[in-house]
């Protein structure tokens, strides 16, 4: 058989078979809101940091969140264990992008350049973050970060 007979023949099976799929919808820009409110979260938690307020921290991640950074992962409980001596006492946010994962949750990708006091030392960095955020019930709460390091 020649390739134009195979081609024929798979397009005379398949266009049946695919016909009878369910189509998926339409790819639809993120919701500019919803990256509005996720945005105003993540900087809600690092004004958190950045004023002590370790509880408001704390009450901004969800109970199974999990962290990933060059130490590797660590729990809720983990996290807040280890900022109780962490201060921020500056940070600005640039370079982001947003990934709407569904009507009530979404990623924020960005760049932080942060300065502050970790455990009696001061500290300089810039960083890459990838935070997950979802809405549950009237709360929004962080379900996921990542920070590395800029090189």
């Amino acid at each position: 058989m020649n390739k134009t007979r195979i081609a024929l023949l798979s397009a005379l099976i398949l266009i049946p078979v695919m016909a009878g799929l369910p189509r998926l919808p339409a790819a639809t820009a993120p919701d500019d809101s919803l990256q509005q409110q996720i945005v105003a979260k993540e900087r809600e938690e690092l004004d958190a940091l950045k004023s002590g307020d370790h509880q408001a921290f704390a009450n901004l991640l969800a109970d199974e969140a999990m962290f990933l950074d060059t130490n590797g992962s660590a729990t809720k409980a983990e996290v807040v264990e280890h900022t109780a001596e962490f201060r921020l006492t500056d940070y600005t946010m640039d370079s982001i992008k947003f990934v709407q994962v569904s009507p009530i949750s979404g990623m924020l990708l960005y760049r932080i350049v942060e300065g502050g006091n970790s455990h009696g030392r001061d500290f300089s960095a810039t960083v890459y973050v990838s935070a997950l955020w979802a809405k549950r019930g009237n709360r929004w709460l962080c379900l996921f970060s990542q920070e590395t390091p800029a090189r």
